[in-house]
């Protein structure tokens, strides 16, 4: 599991005002650690080190430590907020973790073993991937960064489910608990829809007969 390491300090100012002016200053970023048994706490984590945090995908499936005044904390992140045209983080939520007590989170699913998938190389299939994360349960131990599924074998018109997934010991696929209609699929590989050009130099085809005028067709009738 990687390893996050985040400094913070306690926001004593808050308010839309001051986590303006925190951005402002381009050094902080506004956010908040609550859960556990802990009340909410404001603080402003280290800009530099949560952007280049941020940038890896596992980062956000998985624990953190945040040391808020020199006192570590282990979290993880429930939500980012960003600006709406601008690359910036303007809130981030962090939730506490306690290691008795067991996290619901979504993980990355990572597809392998594609480029050796003979239905894909050979036989024209086309990979659909149709979830690119899955909700997990477990013990803050045994949170994994991704869960992994190998198509290297699958064959063409395949679809895969979540119960097709292999899942660490300690973890559990929140949907499945649910019952089998909850079973969703997570990807296929179905046959390659090639889409046939019109070829600019084929023959028009011959124009339809015109009609006869409504006088022909009478003078037919009378004959």
């Amino acid at each position: 599991m990687s390893d996050f390491t985040l400094t913070a300090s306690v926001r004593n100012d808050l308010g839309k005002g001051a986590s303006r002016r925190l951005r402002r200053a381009n050094q902080q970023v506004p956010a908040i650690i609550y859960g556990g048994e802990a009340a909410p706490e404001s603080i402003a984590v280290d800009k530099t080190s949560f952007y280049k945090a941020i940038e890896d995908e596992a980062f956000f499936s998985s624990l953190i430590t945040i040391e808020v005044a020199g006192k570590p904390q282990q979290v993880v992140v429930r939500d980012l907020q960003r600006h709406p045209y601008k690359p910036l983080v303007t809130h981030a939520d962090f939730m506490r973790v306690d290691a008795s007590h067991e996290i619901t989170l979504n993980v990355p699913l990572h597809v392998v073993g594609d480029d050796k998938c003979a239905a894909i190389k050979d036989h024209d299939g086309e990979l659909h991937v149709l979830n690119n994360e899955v909700e997990i349960s477990c013990l803050p131990k045994d949170l994994p960064e991704y869960l992994e599924i190998d198509i290297t074998n699958v064959e063409l018109g395949t679809t895969l489910h979540l119960s097709d997934l292999e899942v660490p010991a300690g973890v559990t696929i929140v949907a499945l608990t649910h019952g089998e209609d909850h079973d969703n699929a997570i990807l296929s590989v179905t046959k390659s829809k090639v889409r046939v050009e019109e070829d600019d130099d084929a023959p028009e085809a011959p124009a339809a007969p015109e009609s006869k005028s409504d006088g022909a067709a009478d003078e037919d009738k009378s004959e």
